[in-house]
Order: C-alpha cells, then sequence, then structure tokens
C-alpha cells in the first residue's frame, strides 16, 4: 500500500482528529478504557476527543502519539507515519471514491455548521445592541 493511499484515507480533508485518533487506538489493539487509563483522563474525555467534541492539550497528544505508535504529525494532520486504512486493498474504487465522497461532504457540513453558530452569534449581538 503507498503511503499516498495511507494519506488520502486519514487525511485533513477525509478525515478528523478523532476518526485518527480511534483508528490509531484500534490499531494498537486498546479499548478507549485502557487508553484513557494510560493517559491519564477520564473514558468521558477520551471519547470526547474520538467524537471531536474536545481536544487534548499538547502533552497529552505528545503522550497518545507514543503510546499508539504514530508520529504526532499523522495524529494531527494525517500525513506522516499512521495506520493502515481498514480493508484499503480489498475495497473497490467506485467504492472508495464514494467514501471520499462522503467524507469531503461531512467535512463540509461541519464546516457550514461552524459557520451557521458563527453567524447566529453576530445576529444576537446585533439583535442586543439595537434593543
Amino acid at each position: 500500500m503507498t503511503a499516498e493511499t495511507v494519506e488520502g484515507w486519514y487525511s485533513e480533508e477525509a478525515a478528523t482528529f478523532g476518526d485518527r485518533l480511534a483508528a490509531a487506538r484500534e490499531a494498537a489493539g486498546m479499548t478507549q478504557k485502557e487508553l484513557a487509563k494510560r493517559v491519564g483522563v477520564k473514558v468521558t474525555t477520551l471519547a470526547r476527543w474520538e467524537d471531536d467534541q474536545a481536544e487534548p492539550r499538547a502533552n497529552r497528544l505528545q503522550m497518545l502519539s507514543g503510546m499508539l505508535g504514530v508520529s504526532l504529525r499523522w495524529l494531527l494532520t494525517g500525513t506522516g507515519e499512521g495506520v493502515e486504512p481498514p480493508g484499503a486493498e480489498t475495497m473497490p474504487a467506485e467504492a472508495s471514491a464514494v467514501l471520499a465522497e462522503l467524507r469531503a461532504l461531512r467535512t463540509q457540513a461541519e464546516r457550514t455548521a461552524e459557520r451557521m453558530g458563527l453567524l447566529e452569534k453576530r445576529l444576537r449581538a446585533v439583535l442586543k445592541a439595537q434593543a
């Protein structure tokens, strides 16, 4: 498998930090509970990282990288030393293309939701200033 395939699967455009963290944990054969204990955080904290609801601090990122056997760069961006994508060698090219499009749409939807939230805050501020 080429590095390009791996980078494409877990790239910033196709996967989130949480996706890469969960994939690395699973590739290392650990449960959330096991990894959380080793890193020194609650299971709910680790679950929030994997669900992209929170992000670990720099010292925890370094610990995660070392414990999971992936580079810090891969964990953050999907490039560098990471884990093999699941079933990529047996997945038909058409299925890979559909999956890539789904992931791109998910990323776009997340960005749109973030922008909508910011616009909502601005609108509230404008309305509050006029009241």
